[in-house]
């Protein structure tokens, strides 16, 4: 059998036109449609990859505000609480101090009222006691009491001590002495007399004496001379013992003032 050569290679050639043709106008197409159709695939999902990207970074975001202000919410209700529990505590406090300052204040004008009720109820009643001793003694008081009065303040004239006898003698050239002798009652001659002795024998010149009645005296004898006075009376120790009880209490009103009133307990 013989092979038509031509026929084989127009055939050959008919293929390869054919093979051409299907790759220029079929399989390209075919081809770039597959390409393209895969490069927007492949976009589609790269959007997406970043799509989703942006919404994990977005949630992780709101995440970590989220938390955050949760934490600035629990520090500022931590910080009001605390600032609450400062108030309370601090309003505690100035309470109880105003109560404090109101109770010390209440008890100092309580213990003061109590202290001058206490002194003016005292001073009264001293006052009182002795003005009726006075009384008592002005009415008792006679001529034979005055007389013995008089005995009592020569044996004083006689027992003074050198100082006061200085004071009472005038000063070194003087030739003249005046004495005035001061009684509640009229002393009787005798009396007078020996007084007037008494003082005679005390000063270094002879004196004038003057005798006058003094109402205020009570049953006592007054003595003045160059400005020095020398006085028994009952009056006098009435009134030494009235400045003592009253010295005494004073003394005992500052103590007890001295003395803190108890703290109340509290509950």
């Amino acid at each position: 059998m013989l092979i038509d050569w031509f026929t084989v290679a127009a055939q050959v050639v008919n293929f390869l036109i054919l093979m051409w043709l299907l790759k220029r106008f079929l399989y390209q197409p075919v081809l770039d449609a597959i390409d393209a159709r895969e490069e927007r695939l492949t976009q589609q999902m790269q959007a997406a990859q970043d799509t989703q990207a942006a919404a994990a970074a977005e949630r992780n975001k709101y995440e970590r505000l989220n938390a955050e202000l949760a934490q600035q919410q629990a520090g500022l209700l931590a910080q009001a609480t605390a600032e609450v529990e400062a108030t309370r505590l601090q309003l505690l406090e100035a309470a109880h101090n105003e109560t404090a300052s109101l109770r010390s204040q209440w008890q100092d004008a309580l213990l003061k009222e109590q202290q001058s009720l206490t002194q003016g109820i005292a001073n009264r009643t001293r006052q009182e006691v002795f003005a009726i001793t006075r009384k008592t003694l002005a009415d008792l008081a006679d001529t034979g009491l005055e007389a013995r009065m008089v005995a009592v303040f020569i044996n004083r004239l006689q027992t003074l001590g050198m100082a006061e006898k200085i004071q009472m003698s005038p000063p070194a050239g003087q030739t003249d002495c005046q004495v005035l002798i001061r009684s509640a009652f009229l002393l009787p001659p005798n009396e007078q007399k020996a007084l007037g002795q008494a003082v005679r024998n005390l000063l270094p010149i002879q004196p004038t004496i003057r005798f006058e009645l003094a109402s205020d005296l009570l049953s006592g004898i007054e003595l003045i001379t160059n400005g020095h006075k020398l006085e028994w009376s009952i009056a006098e120790y009435l009134a030494a013992l009235e400045a003592s009880i009253g010295e005494l209490i004073h003394t005992t009103l500052v103590t007890n003032a001295s003395v803190a009133p108890p703290e109340p307990a509290h509950a």
